[in-house]
C-alpha cells in the first residue's frame, strides 16, 4: 500500500473514532432523528437475524465497499510535479476511505436502530464537502483551506441542534456547494470527457434524494415494494461516489497550469 493511502486510512480511522466518542458523550441527545422499521418501507423479515431484518438495505451498504476499494488502488494522475502527484493521490484516498467508512455506518443505524446510530449516520455529511476540498486543490493548489472546510462541515451539524430540519439544511448547502463547485471547476479545467462524469454524477445525487424522499411513496408500486426506494437511493449513493472520482480524478489530469505559473516558467 501507498504511504498517502496509508495516511488517508489512518486519518479517517482517527477522524470517525473522535466522531464516534463525541456522539457517545450524548452532546447530540436533543436531535431529532427518526429511528424505528416504520420509517422504512422495506418490511422487516422475522425469520432472519437482526443484522439482516431489511436484506435489501442491509446488503446494500456492502456496495460502498466497490468504489473505497477500487479508487483507493488506483494510481492518480496529474501533469504536475511528482510532490504533487503525492499530494493528488492522498485528497483520492481520503474519498476512498470515506466511502469504506460510510457502508458500516449506514449498516450499524439499520441494525441498531438506535439515536446515536441515527447520528452518526446523518454526521456523514463531510463526505459531500470532500469534493468541494477537492475542487479548490486542484484550483488554488494544496493549502489548509481544504481541511478548514471539512472542520466547517463537521461543525455545520450543530444546525441539527437548533431546529428539527437543520440537518436537512446542512445537507441542502453541501449539495449546493458541491454542485457550484464541480460547475466551477469544470468550467475552467473541464473536458468534455468529465463533463459527461459530471451529469451522470449529478443525476446519481438526483436520485439519491428523490429515491430516499419518496421511499414510501414508491412503496404503492409492486415494483418498490422489495427493492424499495431506500434501497435505490443507496444504489444512487454509491453511483455518486463513483462518478464523482471519475470526475475529479479526469480533472487532475487535464487541468491546466495557472497563467502566472506558466509566466514564471516561460524562458
Amino acid at each position: 500500500m501507498k504511504p498517502e493511502s496509508r495516511q488517508a486510512l489512518c486519518r479517517m480511522a482517527m477522524a470517525s473514532c473522535l466522531c464516534v466518542a463525541t456522539v457517545y458523550t450524548g452532546v447530540f441527545e436533543g436531535i431529532f432523528v427518526q429511528v424505528g422499521h416504520e420509517h422504512y418501507a422495506e418490511a422487516p423479515v422475522a425469520s432472519l437475524p437482526d443484522f439482516l431484518a431489511m436484506p435489501f438495505n442491509s446488503l446494500i451498504n456492502l456496495a460502498y465497499v466497490l468504489p473505497g476499494v477500487y479508487w483507493l488502488q488506483s494510481n492518480a494522475r496529474t501533469p504536475e510535479r511528482p510532490a504533487e502527484v503525492q499530494q493528488a493521490c492522498y485528497v483520492k484516498d481520503v474519498f476512498a476511505s470515506m466511502a469504506l467508512v460510510c457502508g458500516p455506518v449506514q449498516w450499524m443505524r439499520i441494525r441498531t436502530q438506535t439515536c446515536s446510530a441515527a447520528v452518526l449516520d446523518q454526521w456523514v455529511i463531510p463526505i459531500f464537502a470532500w469534493p468541494v476540498a477537492w475542487c479548490l486543490y486542484i484550483d488554488r493548489g494544496w493549502k489548509p483551506l481544504l481541511f478548514t472546510t471539512e472542520c466547517l462541515s463537521l461543525c455545520s451539524y450543530s444546525l441539527a441542534l437548533l431546529h428539527p430540519c437543520g440537518f436537512e439544511v446542512a445537507l441542502g448547502v453541501h449539495i449546493a456547494a458541491t454542485v457550484g463547485q464541480a460547475l466551477h471547476a469544470h468550467k475552467h479545467y473541464g473536458s468534455t470527457c468529465s463533463g459527461v462524469y459530471l451529469a451522470l454524477g449529478m443525476l446519481s445525487c438526483l436520485g439519491f434524494v428523490v429515491f430516499k424522499l419518496c421511499d414510501h411513496q414508491l412503496a404503492q408500486w409492486h415494483l418498490f415494494q422489495r427493492l424499495t426506494g431506500h434501497f435505490w437511493s443507496k444504489v444512487c449513493d454509491v453511483l455518486q461516489f463513483h462518478f464523482t472520482f471519475l470526475f475529479l480524478t479526469n480533472l487532475n489530469t487535464c487541468r491546466r497550469h495557472p497563467p502566472e505559473r506558466k509566466m514564471q516558467e516561460s524562458p
